[in-house]
C-alpha cells in the first residue's frame, strides 16, 4: 500500500519556528503589531500602552513603549501599593484595579508636568467621559495611550476594564467605548452608570458582604476575617475607597517599602564575578607553583621513608 510522505526533507528544509514568546503561549503578536507600530508620519515619537495583567495576589499598570532594542517601562503602579493609600484588603477585585489605574495615570501625568493640566474625573459619576484636548494653540494635547490586555478575554465586566477606567478617570486619554463595563446591556445598548459608579466605590463587595452575613454568618467571619480585624464592614466601604482616591490624587509619587535586608549584598554573595584575563592567568600560574610545591613536598617525604627503612 502507497503512503504518500507529507512531511519529507523539503519541508523541513523551509520550516521556520515561530517566535520563543508565541511557542511559549505569552505574546499574542497579531494584537502587538498594531498596538506597536507606528504611524510613519509620526517619526520617532513613542507608541504609549497602557499594559494590565492580573496575578492572584496583585494588579500591575504599566505604560509602556517599544523600540527595537526592546520594550521600555515609562511609569508603573501595582496594587500592592494600595496599603500606603488605605486599601488594606481586596488588592485584586474591580475596585482596587480602579485604583491602580488612577495612580498609574495621576504618577505619569505627574512626571510629564500635566498633573494639574488633565485633572480627570475627580468625582467619577459611572459615565463614559473621554479626556478632551485644551483650548488653544499653545495648548499641550493629552497624555494618549492603548489598552493591553495581553490574553485575557475580553467579557463585559473584566478587572481589566476597570484598571482602563481608572486610568481614563485619572487624566489619560485612552481610546474606547462603554460596551465592556459592568452596567452595559447589550440588548438596550445603553450604559447604566449607577451599576459602574457601584462598582468604582466597592458597591458591589458590601452588597455581598451584607447578603453572606445574611446567609451564612460562619462563612461571612472566615471570608471577611482581615476586614473584621481592621474593623471594616460594609457601610464603611464607600468611605475607604472615596478617601483612597482623594489620597492618590495628593500624593501619587512612587515610595520604596523599608527593607528588612540588604538585598543586593545578599544576592552578591553567591555571585561569581568574572575574572579578567590576567586574573585568570595569574590564577593558572599560581595553581602550578601550589601544584609543584606539593609534588616536591610528596618527594622529600618519600626519601625521609626511603632512609628510615634503611
Amino acid at each position: 500500500m502507497y503512503h504518500k510522505v507529507v512531511k519529507n526533507k523539503a519541508y523541513f528544509s523551509r520550516y521556520q519556528v515561530k517566535y520563543r514568546r508565541r511557542r511559549e503561549g505569552k505574546t499574542d503578536y497579531y494584537a502587538r503589531k498594531r498596538l506597536v507600530v507606528q504611524d510613519k508620519t509620526k517619526y520617532n515619537a513613542p507608541k504609549y500602552r497602557l499594559v494590565v495583567r492580573i496575578s492572584n495576589k496583585n494588579i500591575t499598570c504599566q505604560i509602556i513603549y517599544a523600540r527595537i532594542q526592546g520594550d521600555f517601562v515609562f511609569c508603573q503602579a501595582h496594587s500592592r501599593e494600595l496599603p500606603r493609600y488605605g486599601i488594606k484588603h481586596g488588592l485584586t477585585n474591580w475596585t482596587a484595579a480602579y485604583a491602580t489605574g488612577l495612580l498609574v495615570a495621576r504618577r505619569a501625568l505627574d512626571k510629564v508636568g500635566l498633573g494639574d493640566k488633565y485633572e480627570g474625573q475627580k468625582e467619577p459619576t459611572g459615565e463614559l467621559v473621554l479626556t478632551e484636548a485644551l483650548e488653544g494653540d499653545d495648548a499641550r494635547k493629552p497624555f494618549k495611550c492603548y489598552l493591553d490586555v495581553g490574553l485575557k478575554r475580553t467579557t463585559t465586566g473584566s478587572r481589566v476594564f476597570g484598571a482602563m477606567k481608572g486610568a481614563s478617570d485619572g487624566g489619560l486619554f485612552i481610546p474606547h467605548s462603554e460596551k465592556r463595563f459592568p452596567g452595559y446591556d447589550p440588548e438596550n445598548k445603553s450604559l447604566d452608570a449607577e451599576v459602574l459608579k457601584k462598582y468604582i466605590y466597592g458597591g458591589h463587595v458590601a452588597e455581598y458582604m451584607e447578603s453572606l452575613e445574611e446567609e451564612d454568618d460562619e462563612r461571612f467571619k472566615k471570608q471577611f476575617a482581615s476586614y473584621l480585624e481592621d474593623e471594616i464592614g460594609s457601610e464603611d466601604i464607600e468611605e475607604m475607597y472615596t478617601n483612597a482616591y482623594a489620597a492618590i490624587r495628593e500624593d501619587p509619587v512612587f515610595k520604596p517599602s523599608e527593607k528588612t535586608q540588604d538585598w543586593k549584598t545578599e544576592c552578591q554573595k553567591h555571585r561569581s564575578v568574572r575574572l579578567t584575563h590576567e586574573q585568570r592567568q595569574t590564577r593558572i600560574q599560581e595553581k602550578i607553583a601550589a601544584f609543584k610545591e606539593g609534588a616536591a613536598t610528596e618527594a622529600e617525604a618519600a626519601g625521609d621513608d626511603d632512609e628510615d627503612d634503611e
